[in-house]
């Protein structure tokens, strides 16, 4: 008789929750640092109660220096520990992206494989939570263009739990994007028991013949709802979550879009320099022949994030997606 597995229901944030939990009674080495996340619990309180369980010495407050607690992080994985180092918003990492750019990333090839950096790099990042404009970048491109490190995007409180599990596990260094829009949108069933997903595979959320729509993150909720609409008019979308941004999951790219024959990418970020171009590239090489109409992009502009009068209309949304993929499925 097969088991059930026992599950709650809950938030993206709560997922996470349960995820440095389940690590932190695991594994020893593991600790967490960041800016408030102690007593505060966090900004967004994805680190409440922790320290009243494993106390100051695994769950440690650091002073306001994103440069100063990501070296200190990367000491602390050189050395054998297992540190989950917190940005508060991805738009606050640029002070430690020297340390993430210059050391993270470049130990294991420097020492030849001799030493590796087990550091994940948790940052709630996008807009559409009314927060300044530093605090909404999607800034995910900078570090997909660095070798070196991992970059993981969950849009489910389930993936959420799993990719951190597994990214905690991992014995390089890994970007942690958690979507700002989805941290309290909605709950989803999440096992009690420790789990993995696994990182630099995409998820197939809907299957469809006419159109492949690719997205991540907050864009990945989107891109469902618009694919939803347009099964009504009759467009059958298969609607493809990356999870992973690097590496991406160029097999299940590919057969998608092979099958599908067109091809829409929905990014949050800035158009250019984005990492859908990446995704552009991979079904180019993969899949160019197979094409019947040009790749398609919708995007966030080539702007710093709007204050709150037009932060909706920066976001792509479900009426923008459509548009891309009406003007895409008439070839």
């Amino acid at each position: 008789m097969e088991m059930k597995v026992k599950t709650n229901k809950l938030t993206m944030v709560q997922a996470v929750t349960d995820a440095l939990r389940t690590m932190l009674r695991k594994n020893e080495e593991v600790v967490l640092l960041g800016e408030d996340i102690g007593s505060n619990g966090g900004v967004f309180r994805a680190t409440e109660g922790l320290i009243e369980e494993f106390g100051e010495d695994r769950i440690m407050d650091t002073p306001l220096s994103e440069a100063g607690l990501m070296g200190a992080a990367i000491g602390m994985a050189v050395n054998g520990m297992k540190p989950v180092a917190e940005i508060q918003f991805l738009g606050f990492i640029y002070p430690a992206y020297e340390q993430i750019a210059t050391h993270a990333t470049r130990i294991r090839m420097r020492t030849l494989g001799k030493y590796t950096v087990p550091l994940v790099i948790r940052a709630p990042y996008g807009a559409g939570i009314r927060a300044p404009e530093i605090h909404s970048d999607s800034a995910e491109a900078l570090f997909t263009h660095m070798p070196g490190i991992k970059v993981v995007c969950p849009s489910t409180p389930y993936d959420a739990k799993g990719l951190l599990i597994s990214s905690i596990k991992d014995p390089d260094p890994v970007l942690f994007l958690e979507p700002l829009r989805l941290y309290r949108a909605g709950k989803g069933e999440v096992p009690d028991e420790e789990y993995q997903v696994e990182i630099g595979k995409a998820a197939v959320r809907k299957q469809g013949s006419d159109v492949t729509l690719l997205s991540w993150g907050a864009m990945a909720l989107q891109t469902l709802k618009a694919a939803e609409e347009l099964e009504k008019s009759g467009v059958s979308c298969e609607v493809i979550d990356l999870r992973t941004l690097y590496p991406l999951d160029k097999e299940t790219i590919a057969a998608s879009v092979q099958k599908t024959g067109r091809a829409v990418i929905v990014q949050e970020a800035h158009a250019t320099g984005g990492a859908a171009n990446d995704v552009m590239a991979v079904i180019n090489d993969t899949s160019f022949l197979y094409l019947r109409a040009p790749v398609a992009r919708v995007s966030g502009f080539d702007v710093p994030v709007p204050f709150f009068a037009l932060e909706e209309h920066y976001l792509p949304g479900p009426d923008r997606i459509m548009k891309a993929v009406e003007k895409t499925v008439q070839f």
